[in-house]
C-alpha cells in the first residue's frame, strides 16, 4: 500500500513554473524598459538642442543666466555624457554634442559672456519696463507669475530679437572691416606696382646710357665736321 502510494505521488505531474526557460523574468523587463525609457530620453534631449536659439548659449545649456562658472561646467558634463553619440542612435547626435561644447565654450570666454549677458540684461529691462516693474524684479516675482505668454516665454523671445540683431550689427562691422582690408590690400598692391613700374623704368634708363652717350658723341662730331666744312668754303 505503501508502495502504491509512493508510486503514485511520484508520477504526479509537478505545476509549471512562473515563467518558462526562455521568457525574461520581470527584472530584465523591467530593465529592458528602463533602457528604452532613457534611449527614448536622450532622443528627445538631442532634439531639444537642435532647436534651440544658436545664439544663445544659455538656452542651448538649459541652464539660467545667474548660474556660476562651476554649474556652467556640471551641467555641459552631464547632458554631453548623456547624448554623447556613442550612447543615442540619434543621426544628429553629433550637431548637438558640438553645440553643447562651443555654448560651454563661449559662456566660459569671460568677454564672450559679458557681451551675452549685457543684451540678455537689456531684453529683461525692456520687458519689465514695459510691466511697470523695476529692473532688479527676480523671475520668479509673483507680479510675472499669470502674464500672457509666461514671463519665461517673452523673455527668451525678446532676447532673441535682440541677440539677431546684435548679431546683424556684428556681421556688418564683419564685413565692413574686410572690405576696408580689401581697399588697403589695394592701395598697397597699387603702391608695391608703382615702384616696381619706376625700378623697372630707372633699369631701363641705365641699360641705354651708353646708347644714348655713343648717340650724342656721334652727333657732336658731325656738327663740328659740318662747321670746319662751312668755313673754308667763306674763305
Amino acid at each position: 500500500m505503501s508502495e502504491a502510494a509512493s508510486s503514485s505521488s511520484s508520477s504526479t505531474p509537478k505545476p509549471p513554473s512562473s515563467s518558462a526557460p526562455n521568457e525574461p523574468s520581470v527584472e530584465e523587463i523591467e530593465r529592458l524598459l528602463s533602457r528604452e525609457a532613457t534611449a527614448f530620453q536622450r532622443e528627445i534631449e538631442v532634439e531639444r538642442i537642435l532647436k534651440a536659439f544658436k545664439l544663445n548659449p544659455y538656452e542651448i545649456l538649459d541652464i539660467g543666466e545667474d548660474a556660476t562658472t562651476e554649474e556652467i561646467k556640471k551641467k555641459y558634463r552631464h547632458l554631453s555624457l548623456f547624448i554623447h553619440p556613442d550612447k543615442t542612435s540619434h543621426p544628429r547626435a553629433p550637431d548637438a554634442f558640438d553645440l553643447l561644447k562651443k555654448a560651454e565654450s563661449e559662456l566660459s570666454d569671460k568677454t564672450k559672456r559679458e557681451e551675452l549677458d549685457a543684451v540678455i540684461h537689456q531684453a529683461r529691462y525692456i520687458l519689465l519696463k514695459a510691466q511697470g516693474l523695476p529692473p532688479n524684479t527676480k523671475d520668479d516675482d509673483p507680479r510675472l507669475k499669470n502674464l500672457t505668454p509666461p514671463w519665461r516665454q517673452q523673455f527668451l523671445a525678446k532676447a532673441k530679437e535682440l541677440l539677431i540683431d546684435e548679431e546683424v550689427r556684428r556681421r556688418k562691422a564683419v564685413k565692413m572691416n574686410l572690405a576696408n582690408e580689401g581697399l588697403e590690400a589695394r592701395k598697397k598692391e597699387e603702391e608695391v606696382n608703382a615702384k616696381k613700374r619706376k625700378a623697372e623704368e630707372e633699369a631701363r634708363w641705365e641699360e641705354t646710357r651708353e646708347q644714348r652717350v655713343e648717340s650724342w658723341r656721334s652727333f657732336a662730331t658731325n656738327s663740328k665736321k659740318k662747321k670746319k666744312t662751312k668755313v673754308q668754303i667763306l674763305g
